[in-house]
């Protein structure tokens, strides 16, 4: 089994703390580790280093091997340019299968709360066993807690007996909150993970079918993606294949997770004040309550606000009501 931890995103919705030259999995949020060194040390537990691979642009190279020295050059794989999850997961399958080599993948993000590794390993273990025993994918499906409008869901059979992989029907793109709502009552609906685990091959077979033109010109380029990169969509796997391909399984996982995806998603992980309040950096608040006040640069009074996000760093000053959290990514067309 290989590991490819995805590290090529610009993490928008962190503004101003991530920034294009140096994304949110690069940043210490939930711990003193960086994103990227967390989710690298997770896996290293129960894999050598060998196994592992960190998928990344040519921008960001340098701070992957700033990060993880003990990372190998040829463990650093690389894209020209960021196209979204679909054509760095068909890259990294053909990064191997050009070896020769069909071992198990499992595609993850960079950037998720995971604080306890047993539980995940497991389920990896019985994905694995799966995902070899033909073209199949499977993905890990988290047991919601809460009604969520900022992840996919997944529909699946009704499951009949605990820990068993159960046959997905339906990929359900981010709902808004009433919908949300009714998934949760549904016992045959899951969080997307995010986290993928499939063959080389089996990647080969659903992108070929799926996404012609992009198979097409990767597989044609002989390993030279910069020559090809450009023409290539920019499209997320669950648009490119899942949404479109059958054999798909879903193993439903109980473990402690989150999608570090944006300011609010730090209460989570983070313990706010008697108020409400999180406060980092040099930052105090007066009758304020259930914000969010970053600092960096200076020391920040709040007073007398409720439900804003503050965040002030050498790059930006930021001030958002929570609610307009998610066009904090728009920020970017001011830059």
């Amino acid at each position: 089994m290989n590991i490819i931890i995805m590290a090529g995103g610009q993490g928008t919705r962190f503004w101003p703390r991530s920034t294009r030259s140096k994304p949110k999995q690069f940043l210490a949020l939930t711990s003193e580790e960086t994103m990227l060194q967390q989710t690298y040390r997770r896996f290293l537990q129960y894999v050598p280093s060998t196994s592992i691979y960190v998928l990344t642009t040519k921008q960001y190279s340098d701070m992957v091997r700033e990060q993880l020295p003990e990372l190998k050059g040829e463990h650093i794989l690389l894209e020209p340019e960021p196209k979204d999850t679909a054509p760095c997961i068909a890259l990294s399958a053909l990064h191997f299968l050009q070896k020769g080599e069909d071992d198990v993948l499992v595609t993850t993000p960079s950037d998720q709360y995971i604080p306890e590794g047993d539980s995940l390993w497991e389920a990896l273990k019985q994905a694995e066993s799966i995902a070899l025993s033909g073209c199949s994918i499977v993905t890990l499906g988290i047991v919601p807690t809460r009604p969520e409008t900022g992840y996919g869901y997944i529909l699946t059979e009704e499951p009949t007996e605990e820990g068993r992989a159960l046959t997905a029907k339906a990929f359900i793109e981010k709902p808004p909150s009433e919908r949300a709502k009714q998934l949760m009552e549904q016992k045959n609906v899951f969080w997307n993970s995010g986290i993928f685990i499939w063959k080389p091959s089996t990647i080969a077979y659903f992108m070929s079918r799926n996404q012609q033109e992009m198979w097409s010109l990767l597989e044609g380029c002989g390993g030279q993606w910069d020559n090809v990169y450009s023409r290539l969509p920019k499209v997320s796997v669950d648009y490119a294949i899942l949404e479109k391909a059958s054999s798909i399984y879903t193993i439903p996982v109980h473990f402690e997770w989150d999608d570090i995806g944006s300011w609010s998603s730090l209460e989570r992980v983070h313990q706010p004040d008697e108020q409400g309040n999180l406060l980092m950096g040099d930052a105090s608040t007066l009758f304020t309550h259930n914000s969010i006040v970053y600092t960096e640069n200076l020391k920040t009074v709040v007073i007398g606000v409720k439900d804003l996000i503050i965040v002030s760093t050498p790059d930006g000053l930021l001030v958002c009501d929570k609610a307009y959290e998610q066009h904090i990514r728009d920020a970017q067309k001011f830059m």
